[in-house]
């Protein structure tokens, strides 16, 4: 949710306080578990505060049930799972960030074009094992599509992991910032500047995949949102 408030007004979403920009623009978002109802405290200037409930609607995701898989590719040895544990904690810094960007005030393009081989908040039962939800949406292009970046913003993270392959992470301000993931090639590099619309990478089948695809995802700080109504409209 982006939205506009008068300058110098002070938020706060369920007693976290929400970033406003100088002009008033904010943003924040809701995850896949969050329950049905939110608290949003507004104080404008010289006003005392006001509390808004927001009314969440629940969703119904899908499940996919695979089995048969050889045992390392669900259960990883223990050096490859030291290896996760040690990206995961530099990717939660990196979407950590709280930068004064404004980058998510302009609004966001999808990154690529193409069939959508995976949705938002799907969850996959691997040898009877549930694992975590798909937190992102997948486009089924080719190795060597050109990646956009969904908005303006600053890369904060540009490298290879396990899972991901080689990923970027765009910072666009607020809390509000995307991930690309499995490309076949970076064209970018961390604390660069990068605007709406602009190559940032291309596409490929690194990590743990099954073949090429652009899987995409799009949070508010630590909260995985889905990011298929965002550059997708629907």
């Amino acid at each position: 949710m982006v939205g506009q408030a008068a300058p110098g007004t002070r938020l706060a979403l369920d007693g976290r306080a929400v970033r406003v920009a100088a002009d008033g623009a904010f943003a924040f978002g809701f995850g896949r578990d969050h329950g049905t109802t939110s608290v949003l405290a507004v104080t404008q200037p010289g006003q005392r505060a006001e509390e808004r409930r927001l009314s969440i609607a629940r969703r119904q995701w899908q499940e996919q049930r695979i089995s048969g898989l050889p045992p390392a590719q669900v259960t990883p040895d223990e050096e490859t799972l030291q290896r996760i544990l040690r990206e995961r904690e530099r990717l939660g810094a990196a979407r950590a960030t709280d930068s004064a960007l404004t980058g998510f005030a302009q609004g966001f393009i999808a990154p690529a074009t193409g069939r959508i081989s995976g949705v938002f908040g799907s969850r996959r039962v691997l040898n009877g094992q549930p694992r975590q939800p798909h937190y992102g949406l997948d486009f089924a292009v080719p190795t060597g599509t050109p990646m956009l970046a969904a908005a303006a913003g600053r890369v904060t993270l540009a490298d290879s992991f396990h899972f991901f392959g080689d990923l970027v992470v765009i910072d666009h301000g607020h809390g509000v910032n995307t991930l690309y993931a499995h490309l076949s090639r970076i064209d970018v590099r961390e604390g660069q500047m990068v605007a709406k619309g602009e190559r940032i990478a291309l596409s490929g089948a690194t990590g743990r995949v099954t073949g090429p695809h652009l899987h995409f995802s799009l949070s508010w700080y630590q909260v995985w949102l889905d990011p298929q109504p965002v550059v997708l409209g629907a």
